[in-house]
This record gives C-alpha cells, sequence and structure tokens, in this order.
C-alpha cells in the first residue's frame, strides 16, 4: 500500500508511508530513511540495498511501514521527531495484522528511530539504528579524531536540523541528541556500523549504547570492517547478511 497519508501538519506538504505486509507477519517495523536530514524519501532503501531492501525484509517475514518526514529546509527539530510520533500513532490505530511495532533507521534515520525509540508514548519492542548520529556536542570532536573534519556551524547538518550552529544552542544540541534521553525501561538496540566512517564516526554508536546499558538497557554494536558510511564497499551478499541479522535481532528483540 503507497502513498498512504498518515499526518497533515499544518502549513506543510501531507506526509506519506508505504507499507508491505507479507502474509503472517506478526511485526511491524517502521523504518526511517537517511539523507542528513536535508535529502532522501521513503521509497529508498539504505546504501547498496536502495533498490530491493523493502522487499528483501519483507521476503524475511517482516512487515514494513516506510515513513516520510520533514526535511530540515521544510522545518528544523522538533518537527522530524513529531513526525515520526505521529505515524506511529497512526499505524497502531489501523489494522495491519501485526501485535508489535518495532523501528530501524539508517544515518539521520537511525538518529531519529533512537530518539523514538527513548522517547515515543508508544512502547516500541526494539530499535535497530545503522551509523546513527547521537550526540550532536560530541559529533564533531568524534569527527575529528577519525581523521575528518568535523563542523559545528549552522551551514553543517545538525546545524541546519536544529537551525543554528551547535555552540549556539546548546539547549536544542542536547534535547536532539539520543543519549540524553536514555533510561532504564528503554527497548533493546542493536548499532551497526563501519569502522571506516568519517561522517559519523563510530563512536557515535558506542556512545549511546554505553549509556544505554549504564541505565540498565540492552545494546550491542556491531563493526563492520572497513566499511564507511552508507555502507559502499558491501557487495550484496554481505549486505543481504546485515539486513538479515538486523531482521532477525527486531523479531526477536
Amino acid at each position: 500500500m503507497r502513498d498512504v497519508v498518515f499526518s497533515r501538519p499544518n502549513g506543510y506538504r501531507p506526509l506519506a508511508l508505504d507499507l508491505y505486509v507479507p502474509e503472517g507477519a506478526t511485526t511491524l517495523c517502521v523504518y526511517l530513511h537517511g539523507g542528513g536530514w536535508r535529502v532522501g524519501s521513503r521509497r529508498e532503501g539504505p546504501g547498496p540495498a536502495a533498490a530491493w531492501f523493502f522487499d528483501e525484509v519483507a521476503s524475511l517475514g517482516m512487515a514494513v511501514a516506510s515513513v516520510d518526514y520533514r526535511l530540515s529546509a521544510e522545518a528544523v527539530y522538533p518537527a522530524q521527531l513529531s513526525d515520526v510520533q505521529a505515524a506511529l500513532e497512526f499505524l497502531s490505530s489501523n489494522d495491519h495484522g501485526c501485535t508489535r511495532t518495532v523501528i530501524w533507521g539508517t544515518s539521520a534515520g537511525g538518529h531519529l528511530a533512537a530518539l523514538a525509540a527513548l522517547t515515543s508514548p508508544r512502547a516500541l519492542s526494539a530499535a535497530v539504528c545503522w551509523y546513527p548520529p547521537t550526540d550532536f556536542d560530541a559529533l564533531s570532536k568524534d569527527i575529528d579524531e577519525a581523521g575528518g573534519t568535523g563542523d559545528r556551524s549552522e551551514s553543517s547538518r545538525e546545524g541546519r536540523l536544529i537551525g543554528a550552529s551547535i555552540d549556539a544552542r546548546p539547549d536544542l544540541t542536547a534535547a536532539a541528541s539520543p543519549v540524553n534521553h536514555v533510561h532504564e525501561g528503554a527497548p533493546p538496540f542493536l548499532f551497526l556500523h563501519g569502522t571506516a566512517d568519517l561522517a559519523v564516526p563510530p563512536r557515535q554508536s558506542s556512545r549511546l549504547a554505553e549509556a544505554l546499558t549504564a541505565a540498565g538497557a540492552s545494546a550491542t554494536v556491531e563493526l563492520i570492517p572497513g566499511a564507511s558510511h552508507m555502507f559502499p564497499e558491501l557487495d550484496e551478499e554481505a549486505t543481504r547478511a546485515v539486513i538479515r541479522r538486523s531482521v532477525g535481532f527486531l523479531l526477536a528483540g
């Protein structure tokens, strides 16, 4: 089912989702695309799996709702989290045959998936985050230490999301960082991250995982050797393997 409108924010475009429900599925996964909060579409899967991701996930027995959210040129944070929460509310009130809901996001979508899993009043059973930013204040330092060039300005991806430089709005920087929303009752998390990621270094996944375990929640970080952001180095077999790993976690979580 394509182009299902789930929200009509005042003054903005209607927001829609695409729903894939294989026969017999009991778990619904809300999927959030990447793109630095600036670009991206619910129609595209992650990295090398862009064209076949949703068919692959559905073939493994899990339903998927791929959700659009407002991009940073349209609205600043927390509009994006509000959109994800609206999708969760919409899906909870519509019959899709599934009895539990999980969440999965990549990059910027991984950031929003983590936030939703930690803050949504609708309980989520598990969360998978691929290469997510999790601590905006520490991100530029992590990039510098990994060998990249950090950016705390308003023109950075994170700055565009919050509408200001990281240092100008420490309140929004903190509010938009999943590490600051950790609690003991959080669902189990799985993080997948490439060891060669300079855009969002793997330390970002570790920061949130460490905070979760310190709070008494469950979190696992699995590193993909030699992979950079979006896993472009992975061939189709390796890409399918990390997808199967993620689906298996969500179905069991």
